[in-house]
């Protein structure tokens, strides 16, 4: 997952977010109430997932799986390099280590047309509309060969385990542990605040969920997210730990050969 790549400081009004400054706390009193779903896995806590509860396809509106369905996006890092991230919802599945069947998500990285980063990402949705993320296959390329497949882990392998991607009823203030593989992937996420905007170079944005990403391994990091109902995520932006912005330029829905290619086509290799 590329959570961690992308890093925007903090002065969201000038970066097109509204936020209320309320949001500083992470939305409530010491003594509000935990938010509905404060079960979601947390750190190292392990789960026991059946299989059978479990969909390669997900309804839910923040993160939708529509297989064909695809998103563009200009990533800016602080020194002004231009990155274009291409991910595809394609028409494959991977049976995880775990036992769960998966959707591959393709997630490319070019700088001036040349791959630079290449991930085959597993997401599946449960019973209750929560989408797990269950692991991913990731190769960074230097001069066109693959230089690492550092990051890359799967549920069930080596002690990883599976987290939530987005839960199925987002709320301020609940939390949840995105990935956990000891010592190379620890990331979590934290519900801030619904009924954002978000304005990016593929349109303006109502209804926005916002989110923050935090890495155990990297406690200087943190990201906020924003998703549009119905279309998924449309901004990332870079608080602490970088200076980045990522935002949606298109999206659209490709050919079933296409979708195919994205997923079988070897990592670091274009499939259109």
């Amino acid at each position: 997952m590329r959570s961690n790549r992308a890093r925007v400081r903090a002065t969201l009004v000038a970066a097109t977010l509204v936020v209320p400054l309320t949001l500083t706390a992470c939305g409530g009193d010491d003594d509000a109430p935990s938010p509905a779903g404060a079960g979601l896995p947390q750190g190292d806590d392990p789960v026991d997932l059946d299989p059978a509860d479990f969909t390669a396809s997900s309804d839910n509106p923040y993160f939708p799986l529509e297989p064909g369905r695809q998103w563009t996006y200009r990533e800016t890092d602080k020194s002004g390099t231009s990155l274009k991230v291409v991910v595809t919802v394609t028409t494959e599945t991977h049976e995880v280590a775990n036992g769960v069947v998966a959707r591959v998500v393709r997630d490319t990285v070019t700088e001036d047309g040349e791959i630079v980063e290449d991930t085959f990402d597993w997401y599946a949705q449960d019973g209750e509309g929560n989408v797990w993320y269950l692991g991913e296959d990731t190769a960074e390329l230097e001069d066109g060969e693959i230089a690492t497949r550092e990051g890359s882990f799967e549920a069930g392998v080596d002690g990883a385990l599976p987290g939530i991607i987005m839960p199925a009823e987002p709320e301020a203030g609940l939390s949840y542990r995105q990935e956990y593989y000891e010592g190379e992937a620890e990331d979590n996420g934290a519900v801030l605040a619904l009924g954002q905007q978000a304005d990016t170079a593929h349109g303006p944005f109502d209804d926005v969920l916002l989110t923050a990403d935090t890495i155990t391994l990297e406690p200087d990091v943190l990201e906020y997210k924003l998703y549009a109902p119905g279309v998924g995520l449309v901004l990332t932006l870079d608080i602490s730990g970088g200076g980045g912005r990522e935002e949606l330029v298109a999206t659209k829905l490709i050919d079933d050969a296409t979708a195919r290619a994205a997923g079988t086509a070897p990592l670091g290799t274009p499939y259109q």
